[in-house]
């Protein structure tokens, strides 16, 4: 159950006579935000602002903590995510979390409300987003993208090691980019793989450097720079390595673009 439900169920209940006020409003004494243990608190009402819930970064964190927040947000939350969760994490989150799930590649462990067999929650949203990867080594990135937004219920096309170096790669599979409403372009070593879509493409680009390189990569400010001082307009550059950030700009271009269509 969403934010909004969870929100619109209780004030349903007050108004009929369900629940007395004064429960509801202890039930809502948390509702912004829930301190868990003394180490964290959840911020709930973020979805409700921005689209999005909270999102645990997995790094820094022990697995006890992030066990005690994954069961905090459960409640109130159909998906919840961890992300750059290790292997290693995630066997000792396993028998603290009932029901978790691992993309290993993309090191997300989440927590999916109300599926089975293994699927992504169902698609919500209007459009597809297009995920390419210059290089295999970059795969961990693209797909920390491609699953955070198939998590959060957007519609997710893939298209992996179609970098410069072999240019006819991309240029064979240019339906993938045509049918996109946004491409997120994930790229290491000199990074020009976004500027080349982006002179492909009539929708917004989303570049995402990779720490992937050789020395003078200077762990992914060469492809940064790069994506900064494209030629090709309608670029945006998230940071290096930010794969997760990029699918969240992602899906805020799409939903703001069909809540436009809706007025």
């Amino acid at each position: 159950m969403s934010q909004s439900e969870a929100l619109q169920n209780l004030l349903n209940a007050v108004a009929q006579g369900e629940i007395s006020p004064e429960n509801a409003l202890d039930k809502l004494k948390h509702f912004d935000f829930e301190p868990v243990a003394d180490f964290a608190k959840i911020d709930h009402h973020r979805s409700l602002r921005t689209g999005f819930p909270e999102v645990i970064w997995g790094p820094g964190k022990t697995p006890d903590q992030i066990a005690h927040i994954m069961a905090a947000m459960r409640q109130r939350n159909p998906v919840v995510m961890a992300t750059r969760i290790t292997p290693e994490v995630y066997e000792q989150l396993q028998p603290k979390v009932p029901g978790l799930r691992y993309f290993e590649l993309a090191r997300i462990c989440a927590l999916v409300e109300s599926t089975a067999n293994g699927a992504m929650p169902e698609v919500q949203h209007e459009g597809a987003i297009a995920l390419l990867s210059a290089g295999t080594a970059d795969l961990a990135v693209a797909e920390e993208a491609a699953v955070t937004a198939e998590l959060s219920g957007f519609r997710v096309n893939r298209l992996w090691d179609v970098g410069v170096a072999g240019i006819h790669r991309l240029l064979s599979n240019r339906q993938v980019i045509e049918q996109a409403d946004v491409l997120i372009v994930v790229a290491g070593m000199e990074g020009a793989l976004p500027s080349v879509v982006a002179g492909l493409a009539d929708c917004p680009v989303i570049a995402v450097p990779t720490s992937i390189g050789y020395g003078a990569n200077f762990g992914g400010l060469a492809p940064l720079l790069t994506m900064l001082n494209s030629c090709a307009a309608g670029i945006g550059v998230v940071n290096i390595d930010n794969g997760f950030g990029a699918a969240v700009l992602a899906g805020q271009i799409l939903r703001t673009a069909q809540r436009l269509k809706n007025r």
